[in-house]
């Protein structure tokens, strides 16, 4: 159960930004995986909530979309901690 004050997991994060990207049309799987060298079924398979990622591959997708892993588990996007 997630505290209500608790940011959301980055795999969230980054499982919502990759789906509002393709259901958007500014990108999609095969693109994705050209980009990234990230296979378009492990995308998928994540991005379904069946598969999670190895930091490496979730890290050069998090890349692509101007994400950061950050090491305290917090979230960040464009270098800026979200909290919250």
């Amino acid at each position: 159960m997630n505290d209500a004050n608790q940011p959301a997991p980055i795999s969230d994060l980054l499982r919502r930004t990759i789906a509002q990207a393709v259901e958007s049309g500014r990108t999609n799987y095969k693109a994705l995986q050209r980009e990234t060298g990230v296979t378009r079924a492990s995308i998928q398979r994540f991005v379904s909530g069946k598969q999670f990622l190895r930091l490496d591959i979730a890290d050069a997708l998090a890349a692509y979309f101007g994400l950061e892993l950050g090491a305290s588990g917090g979230r960040k996007a464009n270098g800026k901690t979200k909290k919250g």
